[in-house]
């Protein structure tokens, strides 16, 4: 299982020629299995302007694995964003945090392109899934 971040599906939903997109098309057409959480979720589908386009995507996204999170998820985000504070390393957004939680949380890789979750793996137990 591999939890896919918006930044993997934001590329791949608009046909963007990247590592992320690749391996993504290819995990659905060798239907493994792919998750997601509710920021995810809530983060593509919010980026969809076009009705149409957006009850495509929301149908096609209700197929995945839905991870959900727990309080203890919640305070291990917490916990993240804290220790690269105290480390010097700012992060960009909290919701970064909180997906590297439920990713740590249920124990799967995730697939990203965002530079957030490169130093979140550096002080944490986020497995990151190579391209």
């Amino acid at each position: 299982m591999i939890l896919t971040d918006t930044s993997a599906w934001n590329d791949f939903f608009r046909g963007i020629d990247s590592p992320e997109a690749a391996w993504l098309a290819t995990a659905i057409a060798e239907e493994k299995d792919i998750c997601i959480c509710g920021l995810i979720l809530t983060e593509v589908l919010q980026g969809i302007r076009d009705d149409r386009r957006f009850g495509r995507i929301r149908a096609d996204l209700s197929h995945l694995i839905y991870l959900p999170m727990t309080r203890r998820g919640f305070e291990l985000a917490a916990g993240i964003y804290r220790e690269a504070r105290k480390r010097g390393r700012m992060l960009r957004h909290t919701m970064d945090c909180i997906i590297a939680a439920c990713a740590i949380e249920h124990r799967v890789p995730l697939l990203h392109k965002d530079k957030d979750f490169k130093i979140i793996a550096d002080l944490s137990g986020l497995r990151i899934q190579p391209c």
